[in-house]
């Protein structure tokens, strides 16, 4: 069953299309929603949690209609914030047994799930502590742990990584991705670093001005080109006119040779000519796209 779907979804301010026509239907798994500040992801998400009401369209998530049954979604779906909304004053402990109390736990019950939720979020040592001590990371991890004390089945993640260091980033997203294939919680992952997605998705939404460009496996944005990728240690022009002297279509990028694939790669020729001219060889590799090349063309062109 989808995890999302909706049809023709849209939500308009005075003067602004934060969400334009919106159908598609999202299936289980770590969904990337990409694109760039301010083309509607926090719209999107607000819009799914039964938050604010759409101005046209529908949608259900878990099969749950975000317009009538917005209290009963959000018994079974978790949310990460982007910004920094928790109670400072209160420990870890306290803040995430309180949220799983709102969400129908017994106290006793609460307490045992926020110590075991903490645990995952990488802050059981720490959760008597007041998190008005707390580092950006750890209160990143608290705002984790409050989204699935509750054992959700889906879990919407703003911007996870905000205001961390490249440390706390990279520990950020592992723990995002124990938590969807450890746990086997789907979760919709908003940001605007391609890396993010590569690293941790297997598929990824695309919007743009509130419009959707793009749906699908995170494979087809990172297919094989018919670039062979060649890279030498030194003379790589030398490299590139022998090729171009056997009738290869070639470019040379600083240490890289390319070559243009028709037909089967020309791996022996290849290195052949790096012998024959005496060159060090690092690796030769057929290239895959990237998000990066993908998003350096216009978005109607680069996902359609």
């Amino acid at each position: 069953m989808s995890v999302v779907q909706s049809t023709g979804l849209s939500k308009h301010y005075p003067g602004v299309r934060a969400l334009d026509d919106l159908t598609i239907e999202v299936q289980p798994g770590i969904v990337g929603l990409v694109g760039a500040n301010g083309a509607g992801k926090s719209t999107l998400i607000k819009l799914l949690l039964g938050l604010i009401p759409p101005t046209a369209g529908e949608a259900t998530v878990l099969g749950y209609d975000i317009a009538t049954q917005g209290p009963l979604l959000r018994q079974h779906v978790g949310y990460m914030p982007e910004h920094d909304c928790l109670p400072l004053e209160m420990n870890a402990t306290e803040f995430v047994a309180h949220m799983a109390q709102i969400s129908g736990l017994p106290r006793t019950a609460a307490r045992e799930r926020a110590a075991e939720t903490l645990r995952h979020a990488g802050l059981f040592e720490e959760r008597y502590r007041s998190m008005a001590g707390y580092s950006t990371g750890m209160r990143q991890r608290a705002k984790l742990a409050q989204a699935l004390v509750h054992d959700p089945e889906l879990v919407f993640l703003d911007e996870p990584t905000n205001g961390l260091d490249p440390a706390g980033r990279d520990e950020m997203l592992d723990l995002v991705a124990r938590t969807g294939r450890g746990l086997g919680i789907s979760l919709i992952m908003a940001t605007h670093l391609l890396g993010e997605i590569e690293r941790v998705c297997d598929q990824l939404i695309v919007i743009d001005g509130g419009r959707l460009l793009h749906y699908g496996p995170l494979s087809e944005f990172t297919e094989r080109t018919q670039t062979l990728d060649v890279e030498v240690t030194a003379d790589a022009e030398r490299l590139g006119e022998r090729l171009r002297a056997h009738g290869l279509d070639v470019t040379v990028e600083g240490h890289h040779v390319l070559v243009s694939l028709d037909g089967a790669p020309p791996f022996d020729l290849i290195r052949d000519t790096v012998v024959e001219l005496g060159l060090g060889l690092v690796r030769i590799q057929q290239r895959r796209r990237t998000l990066e090349d993908l998003f350096r063309l216009a978005p109607e062109a680069a996902i359609a």
